[in-house]
């Protein structure tokens, strides 16, 4: 008689190593959109188009996390993830992440309805973030709080990115970076606690190869959403610009 064993769960060390080689081999931080916008080379209406499309994803993100809380039965992780849902939409008007981001399109050159509306948002950049949120959805919690470990590495780009902005894109208004700010002491705090939550209820082999598999796969969507942008012929004009044209 052949007697069947479950494979062993790898180590916490293992774990998280796999982890890790996901995100040092297919994070966005590579993709040839950023290495140019981080050394300089986008011009502002390429930035434009960046940030309105950017906020799309944005904008989705406290959407995925409820959905995480939604399917979670354990009251104690959901206390941990709902502040996430607040980090980005505020307690009040004129609050949180997505009003930061509504500050950086104004800085850039696009008005407030312009991004709000999704007037610029590319078909490519809505069907990858679409799929973000479903996946939260339609995953087991843990897995979808795995596809969030991308903030395990965004600190170091949110650095790059201000330092970038800072040094090359002078036009933007210093007061329109701020989410960028936030952010670097954010996502080192989300990300701990999302890595603690994944190595500790990913607790099977099974599990911890989807938790896996979700981190590639959150890395394939921001590294779609750059895709996209980076194959669109139209960049986005500022609304003085457009009025120019508009009056000539």
């Amino acid at each position: 008689m052949t007697i069947q064993t479950t494979p062993l769960p790898w180590d916490r060390e293992t774990f998280l190593s796999r982890l890790q080689t996901v995100g040092m081999t297919r994070y966005h931080h590579q993709h040839p959109f950023h290495v140019a916008m981080n050394s300089g080379q986008l011009t502002p209406p390429q930035i434009r188009s960046w940030v309105a499309n950017r906020f799309y994803y944005q904008r989705n993100i406290p959407r995925k996390d409820a959905a995480i809380i939604a399917n979670c039965p354990l009251r104690e992780v959901r206390r941990i993830w709902l502040h996430r849902v607040s980090d980005h939409d505020g307690f009040r008007e004129g609050e949180g992440g997505i009003e930061c981001w509504f500050r950086l399109a104004e800085a850039v050159g696009l008005t407030h309805s312009e991004v709000q509306d999704e007037l610029h948002v590319l078909p490519g950049v809505r069907f990858a973030v679409d799929a973000y949120v479903q996946f939260a959805r339609t995953k087991p919690w843990p897995i979808a709080i795995a596809s969030s470990l991308t903030e395990l590495f965004a600190p170091d780009l949110m650095q790059s990115r201000l330092q970038a902005f800072e040094r090359y894109y002078s036009w933007i208004s210093p007061s329109g970076l701020d989410y960028f700010r936030a952010r670097i002491v954010q996502a080192a705090t989300d990300s701990r606690q999302g890595l603690e939550l994944t190595l500790r209820y990913c607790s099977t082999l099974q599990l911890q190869e989807e938790a896996v598999r979700a981190l590639g796969f959150k890395c394939d969507v921001l590294w779609s959403i750059l895709d996209a942008l980076s194959q669109t012929a139209t960049p986005i004009e500022s609304s003085m610009q457009q009025e120019f044209h508009l009056r000539t």
